[in-house]
């Protein structure tokens, strides 16, 4: 099969598909090419620099080559899915492979924002000492974690923070109740929303307002942290930027932004924002997971 990499992938995988017969492209298109692409290959891996919508889709199907969408990662909100299956074209994602990786990520924004890891680092290459500035940070252990998605990268959280002797309450629309336990329960929205001292996202991009906004914001302690390793649009950053200035909220750990990349410097430049630059899943061990699903996603669905 002709296979089309559009965002890049694990040289071990690369290998491993070409070895097994498949022609492997390495090629980024923009949007508007992106469709006439399509056409010439059975399959495509995407991750999340590129988006297939209904328009590269109906290009796709001129002649009717492309059979397989592959996005390499968790969410696949940037694939029109339904439009796809319903040409006949198959979606697939690599959900297991780079949840520790985000979780992870997510955790040391956490740390950061605490202990002020970001800024203080900064200043000091600045040739600045501000010892006392910096000096009144917290701990994690003893307090509550707000899991907004706790799928398997929200679990992964959950458990790193239940290790530090946090306390995690959990929203999401599916419960598996086995997970419960005396540091851990599931909540409804506005509860997790009122208790948490930190609260971090991991659903994919919700349609509509974003989840964390004016309204959401008020509902939540004062002093409360915010963490984004899911999606931008999740966040109004006007809000969020409102509700760092006036104090309510004390910091926001963000690895994805509105745009990207980000334009937003009175954002991604205040003090109390420890920020990255859409790294969540960037890490050898992760990249090599995606790999491997993707190569076993296209053996066991092309044979």
């Amino acid at each position: 099969m002709r296979i089309l990499v559009t965002d890049g992938m694990d040289k071990g995988a690369l290998a491993e598909l070409r070895a097994a017969g498949h022609e492997v492209v390495e090629q980024f298109y923009a949007p508007e090419e992106l469709g006439k692409a399509l056409q010439e290959f059975d399959g495509v891996v995407i991750r999340s620099a590129t988006k297939v919508r209904k328009n590269h889709i109906d290009e796709a199907l001129e002649t009717g080559r492309l059979k397989l969408i592959i996005r390499g990662g968790v969410g696949v909100d940037n694939i029109d899915v339904a439009y796809a299956e319903e040409k006949g074209i198959a979606v697939k994602n690599t959900p297991r492979a780079s949840s520790n990786s985000v979780a992870e990520l997510a955790m040391a924004h956490m740390f950061s924002c605490a202990r002020f890891i970001s800024v203080a680092g900064h200043t000091m290459r600045e040739g600045k000492w501000e010892k006392k500035a910096y000096g009144k940070g917290f701990e994690l252990a003893g307090k509550t974690l707000g899991v907004v998605g706790y799928g398997r990268i929200g679990q992964s959280l959950g458990r790193m923070a239940q290790a530090l002797g946090m306390n995690v309450l959990a929203y999401d629309v599916f419960e598996i109740k086995e997970l419960e336990c005396e540091t851990m329960k599931y909540v409804t929205m506005d509860e997790l929303l009122a208790n948490s001292d930190f609260i971090s996202l991991h659903t994919p991009a919700v349609p509509g307002k974003p989840l964390i906004n004016a309204e959401t914001i008020a509902q939540m302690k004062d002093g409360a942290v915010i963490i984004n390793t899911s999606r931008g649009t999740n966040i109004d950053e006007a809000a969020l930027l409102e509700a760092l200035n006036s104090g309510k909220i004390r910091g926001a750990g963000l690895d994805v932004w509105n745009e990207e990349p980000t334009k937003n410097e009175a954002l991604y430049s205040h003090p109390a924002v420890s920020c990255t630059p859409h790294i969540g899943a960037a890490t050898k061990e992760a990249q090599a997971r995606v790999g491997a699903e993707v190569v076993s996603v296209i053996k066991a669905f092309f044979g």
